[in-house]
């Protein structure tokens, strides 16, 4: 298996530091606000990495932390009214319903900042001792890692201090603008309860010591994946491996960052108001839809999101619906029973490739096709059928369990029969027909379906 690595900027071959395990630290969430569609894309990206690791043999642990402290969570709360500990275990618990809902398996190990005080204040009394961070000289209790005492800063972004933009030019008693802060002492404003007493006085830790007190408390040293968005390269994930490694760990040997999402050609973003939050999506599609649309997209490219590419997606899996509902009539249950089937060498090399899911798919709705071809030999369809479910599997795009643990046909027969209908309402309209093209769109809106014209044509969905 290749993956490339950001720090190295190459393919590198994956050899991991224990034979047959493989270890996984995935920024989280920063519960401030609900989940969008760039979180569900980077959640189910290391989930389909988990999940062909597994397929390979190897004993994954892999560890996905929550940010539950945070500048803006405190500030959330206090416009929202409420406790930011009630927020943050709120938000918590959006993320994790979305992840469920979209099939993402849990993580082996979730740690909260909050529950994980301890191994920061002790990572920080290290780097301390070792010269490497500093104490406020102006008594608010702030602690800040010195970067020039790091010849090595800027190695995961290939930069030089100098050209890095300046961190948070608010924080007080700073040395230089590139340092970051990594205790913040209590502020008059902020609750009390967001404030650990420390050998500095009471305060809360900064966001990058986070992340580096919980991958090496709970993998060790030197592990092998660290994995977040392409958004958290600088400066989250360049600080945190230099504090890392200030600090006497090794950190991982390689870093991925998948790419980010934009809406209809445009960056996603609050100031734009083009965020599409998770509960939209998961009023969109179906589970296996939304897999299958996140995942179609080379994981470190930018995914373009608009609802004809989700319209596209929900296309493409109802062809493969439509496959195994035809492949299972077709075939005795014996003949459809998949027993550790494996996939297809083209699949796997794929995969193996910088975990090239759109490749991949490509493969698959190749077998697909095949299958179609197949459905009057039996023989040689029922190969192919094992293996586009063993396919399925790996994606986490088990269709046959996605609803009520069978096909599900009626949206097979929606498949079928709602092209027609929108294929005669068009000609309809082309005959100027307008009452029946009419007659015709108000039918399938009675049935409950949403059609929307678009200069490619009608498109539909429930």
């Amino acid at each position: 298996m290749r993956l490339f690595d950001t720090k190295r900027q190459s393919l590198q071959e994956f050899q991991p530091l224990h034979p047959g395990h493989a270890s996984i630290y995935v920024c989280g969430p920063t519960v401030q606000s609900a989940p969008h569609i760039g979180h569900l894309r980077s959640a189910l990206i290391y989930d389909l990495l988990r999940r062909w690791m597994t397929y390979r043999g190897l004993e994954v642990t892999l560890v996905r932390n929550v940010t539950d402290i945070e500048d803006r969570i405190l500030s959330n709360a206090e416009a929202a009214g409420v406790p930011w500990w009630a927020l943050a275990y709120r938000v918590e618990r959006e993320f994790n319903r979305a992840y469920d809902a979209l099939g993402i398996l849990p993580p082996t190990y979730e740690p909260r900042a909050t529950g994980t005080i301890e191994r920061i204040q002790m990572l920080i009394e290290l780097l301390l001792e070792r010269g490497h961070a500093y104490r406020a000289e102006d008594e608010s209790g702030d602690v800040y890692f010195d970067t020039s005492s790091w010849p090595d800063y800027g190695e995961l972004t290939h930069q030089r201090p100098s050209e890095m933009a300046p961190g948070d030019t608010a924080d007080r008693g700073k040395r230089t603008p590139a340092d970051f802060a990594l205790w913040k002492g209590h502020k008059p404003d902020e609750p009390d309860s967001a404030s650990w007493p420390s050998p500095w006085g009471r305060g809360r830790p900064g966001w990058h010591i986070e992340c580096s007190a919980m991958s090496t408390l709970y993998l060790g040293s030197r592990f092998d994946i660290h994995g977040g968005g392409l958004d958290l390269r600088f400066p989250h994930h360049e600080n945190e491996l230099a504090q890392t490694r200030a600090a006497g760990y090794d950190g991982p040997q390689l870093w991925m960052h998948n790419g980010l999402v934009s809406v209809s050609g445009q960056k996603m973003s609050k100031s734009l108001g083009n965020s599409v939050f998770a509960s939209e999506l998961l009023g969109r599609a179906d589970a296996p839809t939304l897999r299958y649309f996140l995942g179609s997209a080379q994981y470190r490219s930018t995914l373009e999101y608009s609802p004809e590419l989700l319209g596209e997606a929900e296309a493409a899996v109802g062809r493969i619906r439509n496959f195994l509902v035809r492949a299972e009539a077709a075939l005795a249950p014996e003949a459809a029973a998949v027993a550790e089937e494996q996939v297809p060498e083209e699949f796997a090399a794929a995969m193996d490739d910088d975990l090239g899911v759109p490749q991949a798919l490509a493969v698959l709705h190749e077998h697909v096709r095949r299958g179609n071809g197949q459905l009057g030999a039996p023989s040689e369809l029922a190969e192919t059928y094992r293996s586009v479910r063993a396919m399925l599997a790996v994606l986490g795009l088990d269709l046959a369990a996605s609803g009520q643990g069978a096909p599900d046909r009626a949206r097979t027969a929606l498949d079928s029969l709602v092209p027609v209908l929108l294929q005669q309402r068009q000609q309809a309209r082309e005959a100027h027909d307008f009452a029946r093209a009419d007659g015709l769109r108000a039918l399938l809106v009675q049935a409950g379906l949403e059609i929307e014209d678009t200069p490619q044509g009608a498109k539909w969905r429930l």
